[in-house]
């Protein structure tokens, strides 16, 4: 029998990847759809044969039994949603960023203990293979302890962020709305969007928790940032070097680099070169072999690992609700700084 999964906001990325993605593996299925807009149910229903179409979450959990729940709705939906069910004892995919402020982000970390059930953020580089490998050099110590940072991330997005229709969505069944992604007022903007990929990332392969930052930002046409430059202290004492920018030409696409400094030696990883390496003081290095197409964007991974979890087979989530937590407080106090101005302490609400 497969997995029993329900989706929680049938917009854009749900019909474009999760839906997809989930009809093309065996030992799962979207048994039922959720979302506010009840014409948009009967379009989404109709297009994937789904037919049990709720307009309330809580009708819907008490109704179905659930291995699992794919939460998709705009941003600033994420927290109660996730609750609701961890409580009625799914395991929860819920879209990134997790939460848009601190306190709901570990208010969900705490409902997932409590409920002894799996929060997956799908952060998709974080369940690459690749990516693995650079945690295992991490908890191996190969590279001594960490001591700077340097984590930048481009994307080709500036028509999302100023409010304009999403180019290469053109022919999709829906489009990403404006009011998620460029109004300030519902946590739009590139940190909340995108640096919520990036972060995650660093705060698998390194473990490492912040405590501080510092961040300056340059705005959008509707008054979301468009551009991030920001620098962090570690609880470690490493210094740390935060930087998005949404104005990546299109067809060069999305980008991610990541340096780690530490006291034998230097990790890098970047998908624009589409290399990972390490190198050692004492000279000895080692370097993956990668291709452009190990390293572009696959959405699918961690739908895939979800509904293997939500089957009962042994998942590494490499992107928890504790991971999640730490990337919503960084980005928390991150706006907070760029707003005030001023040095922001992070994770007062840990």
């Amino acid at each position: 029998m497969g997995a029993r999964l329900a989706i929680v906001g049938v917009g854009w990325w749900a019909t474009f990847n999760h839906i997809p993605t989930i009809e093309a593996i065996e030992h799962a299925d979207i048994v039922a759809i959720c979302d506010l807009d009840s014409e948009k149910l009967k379009i989404v229903g109709a297009e994937f044969g789904i037919s049990a179409q709720y307009t309330d979450i809580t009708e819907m959990l008490s109704k179905e039994k659930l291995d699992g729940v794919l939460i998709s709705t705009p941003h600033i939906y994420h927290t109660e949603a996730a609750i609701l069910a961890l409580e009625a004892g799914c395991h929860v995919l819920v879209e990134k960023p997790m939460a848009t402020t601190a306190k709901d982000g570990t208010a969900i970390y705490e409902a997932s203990k409590f409920a002894n059930k799996q929060v997956l953020i799908p952060t998709a580089m974080n369940f690459e293979d690749h990516t693995k490998q650079a945690v295992d050099w991490v908890a191996a110590n190969d590279i001594g302890d960490i001591r700077h940072v340097v984590c930048q991330m481009g994307s080709a997005l500036a028509d999302l962020f100023n409010g304009e229709p999403m180019l290469e969505t053109e022919d999709h069944l829906f489009r990403p709305p404006a009011s998620t992604w460029a109004d300030p007022q519902k946590c739009g903007g590139y940190g909340w969007g995108q640096m919520s990929h990036s972060l995650a990332w660093l705060f698998y392969v390194t473990d490492l928790t912040l405590e501080s930052v510092y961040c300056m930002d340059g705005k959008s046409s509707t008054g979301v940032d468009l551009y991030d430059a920001a620098v962090a202290r570690a609880s470690n004492g490493a210094t740390v070097v935060l930087s998005g920018s949404s104005t990546v030409p299109k067809h060069r696409g999305l980008h991610l680099e990541v340096r780690l400094y530490g006291t034998k030696g230097m990790i890098v990883f970047d998908t624009e070169r589409a290399r990972l390496e390490m190198h050692l003081h004492d000279g000895n290095y080692e370097i993956v072999t990668l291709s452009q197409d190990d390293v572009a964007y696959d959405g699918a991974l961690p739908v895939q690992a979800f509904a293997a979890l939500c089957k009962g087979e042994a998942v590494v989530n490499a992107s928890n609700a504790e991971c999640g937590a730490k990337t919503v407080e960084t980005l928390d106090a991150l706006y907070l700084s760029a707003k005030k101005g001023e040095l922001v302490n992070i994770g007062a609400a840990r």
